[in-house]
Parts: structure tokens; sequence; C-alpha cells
């Protein structure tokens, strides 16, 4: 491509292998490869096939590993490489944890009372729906769009249903970005949680519902950095695949699937195209 581009010849350096010592410095460290962001917290976390990973933070992000590149027409998800020669096809929201940022604060309360709100109001937030693209949106693609808040009553107006029409919202969300990655080949069966919103328990307790998988909350790390420890220990091993790791303690949560809410949330998207 480099060649068709410029027009002629051109020298390009070598990729590394994910595990391949290429040098040294002078005081003898190894030089290998390195990663990314993600990559590195697939690698911490030891996702496997079978396994999306959502992180909520201020961004949220679906994730997972597979043998296969990505090829998405609709350009939603990001075709990268993973940290061990693989490929990490990726969704991303803009909207995450600040969406329960804005909404605790409008709320009056932290995030735990937020969490406590979210979890009094019945699922479907007794019909409140909000569309959490606050900031414009990447997936999907609404560069222009701002929130919508649907189906107030005098009745439902409380700050119970607001609180839990903040929390599905986020969920339903990624829930959408999840089933972008269906078509590159991944086929879910259950969430590892990670972010600074999974600390919440109205998040962690109303995710599988919304998911409808298995939601796994591993305690909190640096997984990131943990990706990083773990290549690092690959490359010097000299092993043909990254060394076993301990996986992290973690906590399981399961719920019946709530298609009515999704269906709720998905009526209020799609009516909501052109913004």
């Amino acid at each position: 491509m480099a060649r068709q581009a410029l027009g002629h010849p051109v020298d390009l350096p070598r990729v590394a292998g994910p595990a391949e010592v290429v040098g040294q410095t002078g005081w003898g460290a190894a030089l290998s490869a390195g990663t990314g962001d993600n990559m590195g917290a697939a690698l911490g976390l030891g996702l496997a096939g079978g396994d999306v990973a959502v992180s909520i933070g201020t961004s949220g992000t679906a994730f997972a590993v597979t043998p296969r590149p990505a090829a998405d027409p609709a350009g939603l998800v990001s075709g990268f490489a993973d940290a061990t020669g693989r490929f990490l096809p990726l969704a991303c929201t803009l909207n995450a944890s600040r969406v329960l940022d804005v909404t605790a604060r409008l709320l009056g309360v932290d995030a735990a009372g937020l969490s406590d709100l979210a979890l009094k109001a019945p699922p479907g937030a007794s019909g409140v729906v909000l569309l959490p693209y606050l900031d414009g949106e990447r997936t999907p693609n609404r560069p222009r769009a701002n929130g919508v808040l649907r189906g107030l009553t005098t009745a439902n107006a409380t700050p119970e249903n607001l609180a839990r029409a903040a929390v599905e919202a986020v969920l339903c969300s990624l829930a959408d970005a999840i089933d972008c990655l269906r078509p590159c080949g991944i086929a879910p069966r259950r969430v590892l949680l990670t972010g600074g919103a999974a600390k919440s328990e109205a998040v962690r307790m109303i995710a599988p519902a919304i998911f409808g998988l298995p939601v796994v909350v591993p305690s909190p790390a640096e997984y990131v950095a943990l990706g990083a420890a773990r290549q690092a220990a690959w490359a010097l091993s000299g092993l043909a695949a990254p060394p076993e790791w301990t996986a992290a303690p973690a906590s399981v949560y399961e719920a019946a699937a709530a298609p009515e809410v999704r269906a709720q949330y998905g009526a209020l998207r799609d009516d909501t195209t052109s913004w």
C-alpha cells in the first residue's frame, strides 16, 4: 500500500511479534513489543473465546478476542489487533459513566445514592426512558445528537425512576455495542464488566438483565498494567503462548433477561434517528 501511494519502493520497519525480543538496552533489559490499553486489559483479564469485556468509564467499550480479523462495513466496529497476535474487534460509546454522574448531580446525590435510588425503581423505570447521547454519540454514529427523556408523567416522575432510567440507558447503549460485535463472528456467552461504573451495585445488578448474559465483575485492579506485565513475562519466558496467569477473584451476577427494557429504549433510539 505504501508503494502504491508513493509510487516507488519504500523501506518500512518490520513489525515485531507479540512476544518477540528484538534487542537489548545497554544495561541488559530486553526490548520487545508493546500493546494498547484495551488490548492490555484483555490480556490482563485473561479474555477467552465467548467473553466480551465491557468497560464503563467516561466512555464505554465492548470488545472481544478472535482469531479472525473484523470487517464491519458500517464502521461501528474498530478492527484492532490484540496483544497475542489475534484480533480485538471493539465498539466504543461516547456516553457512559458521565451520564450517571450528570444524573446524580441533577438528583443531588453521590454515586452510591444514585445506585440506591435506581434499585428502588422497577425494571423499565415505570416508563421513563433516557436516550443518553448527551454529547453526541459514536455507536451509533450521531455526532450532533443530545440526550432525550421520554415517558414522564405525574405518576412516574420520581428520583427513583430517573436514576433507574439513567442506569438502564447506559447499559442499553452498551448492549447495542455488544450487538455490533456479533456480525464479526463474536458469540458472547458472558460479559466481563470493568471500569469505574462497575463499582455501582445498581449497574452490577441490572446489567445481566439488559445484556441477557451472565455478568462477571473482577476485583478492581489495573488490568492494563497486568496485561503489560504478562506480555513482558511471555517475552522473557520464550514460551509459544502467554504464561498462565492467576485469575482475579470475581463476583458473578445473573438475572432473567428484560427484553422489554431494551425494546422501549430501542423505540426511543429509532424515533430519533435524525438527531
